[in-house]
């Protein structure tokens, strides 16, 4: 069940990596590539590269590679199929599916879909023209909303009349049920699910349409029309624990930065962007669900909570703190002022919004803190007591090390030796069967079995296509891109999270040289230094694998499947890298190198051997194709008769 494969080709032959890419980040031509930013991990100078030819691309900072599919996987954070469907109308190719209840299943979501971007457009030319619209009009300047905000943000308004909604735009009784559009009165008619309300709408992660949070007027509930905010019921294309407000704006933000800002309302997220926060989402009136946070974590690892985090208190603690582990994540919490929300904080002080993201402080050093912020700590019973309270906080944390860490901190602030507040810490962790115990530790990620898991959560990175090489070797010169698993040319190493095969871990040197030229040309100019090249030239397994790899192959593309995963790394980059040297000039210094590595070998091997006669034929055949392949117009014959001698050891089992 799925795509069918002829398709899935079409859409990769059709579709332009250059103007896929340049949506994300700015390009430049160099030469026939182009470079720019990577939009996978920070930096300053440019490491990312993109072969138009190939349709791949490369960074040679975190060593994300791959096609273009690949790349749309891994910005937008899809699957499969979703980046083939992301692709297809952009390369104008119509999927076809190997599942016809499938096929027809998209066509009604496509359909529903398509009655979702009628309802926003009608319901924001409503509020930009409607002689009823004149309060929301009033009402959005004063929240600081203007014009080009409520047209860049298609911000609606929902009349008050019973059904103009399903009038205006025809909608049959089932379309409208199933949109949510619609609601059944109780009369058994379908009339407008919104009536007099601001109206937000909410997209998925692709940028569809697929439901409304509705805003009433201050002063303008009535009966049947009650609650300062109202959503689409629950339907096909919305389930509201899985729907965060803005993704589609901020994902591609939230990849460059890691980072995802999380708050609760869509004046928030809005005011977050237009602050210069463009990777800020808002939950739509529920609170964060185990699905939000798998949904973000295919885009960041560092949470900021842009909300009162601490309201809920140890239920909260224990959820934050299981995500950490289970989704290998961070929870931070903004530097709110208090009493103001995001939206407002927008309009009046945008710089101070900027920092209180810049200066968020983890989960539990926000809560200690709020602590320790309301305290008086000037005698012994203030201190006394905002150390109990201090410490139940630190007992609901899993990770004995983090704990004992912040004992040391509550310690120094009030005046209290450690080892008494560790010893009072072991009262009130869960389990300890001592009065209290239950109070602050709570749920499953307290008591030992939290102390086990520690920091063993799942690795929640993303995961890449492939793995780097684990040979080492000296760097290449420096006059070209940075080596293979080389820090980035901005100095900052390769970060924690990267593109395929470089995410949670630096990766590894690959191999360099001469051999590593001549593959660039072999990629490039196979038909110029093809007769110089076989199988034995190769001792190291990676550079085997990339020659093997390209003579087995009949695209690049099915060279980078067939390859072996640090062969593929490898691969990767010489198809987004330019020779740097003539064929010839290449060819001469990798056969150079191998007659001199067959040299030192024979040169060990001399003293054991049992015909000193034949060995020492082979020095002075192997010296002599050196001296040889120092001279242009003597290298092709000298070359010929190294190969041959090469696989003449290769038959007989020489080494």
């Amino acid at each position: 069940m799925g795509i069918l494969d002829e398709d899935v080709a079409a859409v990769r032959a059709a579709s332009d990596i250059v103007g896929i890419v340049g949506q994300y980040i700015q390009l430049r031509k160099v030469g026939r590539r182009w470079t720019g930013l990577c939009p996978f991990h920070s930096e300053k100078s440019a490491s990312f590269s993109v072969n138009a030819e190939e349709n791949l691309y490369y960074c040679f900072g975190c060593q994300a590679h791959g096609d273009v599919i690949t790349f749309v996987r891994e910005v937008e954070g899809l699957d499969f199929p979703a980046a083939i469907e992301w692709l297809a109308p952009k390369a104008g190719v119509t999927l076809r599916y190997t599942d016809r209840n499938e096929g027809e299943g998209r066509k009604k979501r496509a359909r529903l879909v398509e009655a979702m971007e009628r309802a926003a457009a009608w319901y924001h030319e409503r509020l930009l023209s409607g002689l009823d619209a004149g309060a929301a009009r009033r009402y959005l300047r004063e929240r600081g909303l203007d014009g080009d905000v409520v047209r860049e943000y298609q911000i609606g308004w929902a009349p008050e009349g019973w059904d103009e909604l399903c009038r205006a735009l025809r909608l049959d009784d089932a379309t409208a049920l199933e949109t949510g559009l619609g609601r059944r009165n109780r009369r058994d008619r379908v009339q407008d699910h919104f009536r007099a309300r601001i109206m937000f709408p909410i997209h998925d992660d692709q940028g569809r349409p697929i439901s409304f949070g509705g805003r009433i007027l201050p002063g303008g509930e009535r009966p049947g029309n009650q609650g300062k905010y109202q959503n689409t019921t629950e339907t096909t294309l919305y389930t509201k624990s899985k729907v965060l407000y803005g993704l589609h704006r901020a994902k591609a933000a939230m990849v460059g930065a890691d980072r995802a800002v999380i708050c609760e309302g869509y004046t928030d997220v809005i005011g977050f962007h237009r602050a210069g926060v463009p990777m800020a989402v808002a939950t739509c009136g529920t609170a964060l669900t185990d699905d939000h946070v798998m949904l973000l974590r295919r885009f960041a690892r560092r949470f900021v909570l842009a909300f009162d985090a601490d309201s809920a208190g140890q239920a909260a603690a224990e959820r934050f703190y299981r995500w950490e582990r289970e989704h290998d994540l961070e929870v931070a919490v903004a530097d709110l002022p208090p009493g103001q929300d995001p939206g407002d904080l927008a309009q009046s002080d945008p710089e101070r919004l900027l920092v209180a993201v810049e200066n968020a402080r983890p989960f539990l050093r926000f809560r200690l803190d709020r602590v320790f912020g309301g305290a008086d700590l000037s005698g012994p019973e203030g201190r006394a007591r905002s150390a109990e309270r201090a410490l139940a906080i630190v007992a609901e944390h899993p990770d004995p090390f983090t704990r004992d860490q912040y004992v040391m901190d509550v310690a120094s602030r009030c005046r209290i030796e450690p080892e008494r507040l560790r010893g009072q810490l072991a009262g009130v962790r869960p389990g300890s069967g001592r009065p209290g115990g239950g109070r602050a530790g709570g749920g499953r990620a307290g008591g030992e079995r939290g102390d086990r898991a520690g920091h063993g959560g799942r690795a929640g990175a993303r995961q890449g296509s492939g793995a780097a090489g684990s040979r080492a070797v000296p760097n290449e010169p420096s006059d070209g891109p940075p080596p293979y698993g080389a820090p980035a040319p901005d100095g900052g190493g390769v970060p924690g999270r990267g593109g395929p095969g470089a995410r949670g871990s630096p990766p590894a040197v690959a191999p360099t040289g001469p051999l590593v030229e001549v593959l660039r040309h072999a990629v490039h100019h196979p038909e110029a230094v093809g007769q110089w090249l076989d199988e034995p030239v190769f001792d190291d397994p990676v550079l085997l694998g990339v020659y093997r790899a390209l003579v087995g192959s009949d695209t690049h593309a099915a060279a980078l499947e067939a390859a072996a995963p640090p062969a593929a790394d490898l691969l990767a980059r010489l198809l987004v890298e330019e020779p740097r040297s003539e064929p010839l000039d290449a060819a001469r210094r990798a056969l150079t190198e191998v007659a001199r590595r067959e040299l030192r070998s024979l040169r060990l091997a001399s003293a054991t051997s049992a015909d000193q006669a034949a060995t020492l034929a082979d020095l002075a055949f192997l010296a002599r194709t050196v001296d040889e392949l120092r001279d242009p117009t003597a290298a092709t014959k000298a070359a010929g008769r190294l190969l041959a001698w090469l696989r003449h050891g290769l038959e007989t089992g020489d080494d």
